[in-house]
């Protein structure tokens, strides 16, 4: 029979003892009350870029979705099934969120395999190459504005591409473009430097990425 991995036991045990009993009284209350969080952060599901992690944040703050390469799809009411969408729709609509948050990062596998689709082990079903198509139309503009760029400069390149392909594909949501537009919400793209541990924020503007 199977166990629960020791070293998670562990983990866990360590967690409700040094965090979870000093902080019991905010956790009964997130408990009584519900959430109430003014943020959420689309990010990516590489273990290691972890958004509360980032931003010192609480349990109950930060409304998290995350999957691979921090993406949105275009708003669309086909199919059957939409897990991005149905995050976008609940935090939106239930939550009444000031800000959402795309944060692509350094060295992204997902930015990897629209590059190269080998970069990245998959089944006949190819959903990995399938999500990555997202980025078709971005990755030939890097290859037409970087012609020159050594394969880690366009690596980075798409990787900024792709939060700005984000906050496109957010504001296709009706909901999200009028609160937008009504200032009730505010759209940010950022990118995360794993080595240096350098946040960039995506000024709209400047047009540019700019290093908090």
């Amino acid at each position: 029979m199977k166990t629960f991995p020791d070293s998670l036991a562990d983990r866990y045990r360590r967690f409700k003892y040094r965090y979870f009993a000093p902080n019991a009284a905010h956790y009964e209350e997130l408990a009584t009350h519900g959430q109430d969080p003014d943020t959420m952060v689309i990010s990516c599901c590489d273990s290691r870029v972890d958004p509360e992690t980032i931003f010192s944040a609480m349990p109950g703050e930060l409304f998290v979705l995350r999957n691979i390469a921090n993406l949105v799809p275009p708003y669309e009411t086909g199919g059957n099934y939409h897990g991005v969408s149905s995050a976008i729709e609940f935090a939106v609509l239930n939550l009444n969120l000031k800000h959402l948050i795309t944060i692509g990062h350094s060295e992204c596998g997902g930015i990897k395999a629209a590059w190269n689709q080998n970069a990245a082990v998959q089944t006949d079903a190819q959903f990995i190459s399938r999500w990555m198509s997202m980025l078709d139309d971005a990755r030939l503009a890097v290859l037409a504005s970087h012609p020159n760029a050594s394969p880690e400069e366009r690596q980075r390149a798409l990787e900024l591409e792709g939060v700005k392909q984000t906050l496109n594909n957010l504001r296709t949501f009706p909901f999200v473009r009028e609160r937008e537009e009504k200032g009730a919400l505010q759209l940010h793209g950022a990118h995360f430097d794993i080595k240096t541990g350098t946040l960039s924020v995506y000024d709209n503007e400047s047009k540019m990425f700019k290093a908090l």
